[in-house]
């Protein structure tokens, strides 16, 4: 028996629009940013808790999720677009 192994195969390069790319690539950063402003949200939420202001981290919280929310909706786009061209 051989010790060889069978070579990768290699998928067709996909020929994308540079417009769909520059969505694509905004729709990454428009979510990241929405991620970091939810953590910052958490964050100070988890602060106002250990301050016993519960009420300002309520609305921290509902903040956050919004964030959380905003950021899903660029995520999918950015699917639609990897599903579409694959």
């Amino acid at each position: 028996m051989s010790n060889t192994t069978t070579p990768p195969v290699k998928k067709e390069q996909i020929s994308v629009p540079v417009a769909d790319v520059k969505k694509v690539v905004e729709n990454h950063k428009t979510a990241a940013a929405h991620h970091e402003a939810a953590a910052s949200h958490h964050l100070e939420a988890a602060a106002h808790h250990e301050a016993g202001n519960h009420d300002k981290a309520s609305t921290s919280t509902v903040k956050a999720s919004g964030h959380h929310a905003m950021a899903t909706e660029h995520l999918n786009e950015v699917a639609k677009h990897h599903t579409a061209k694959s």
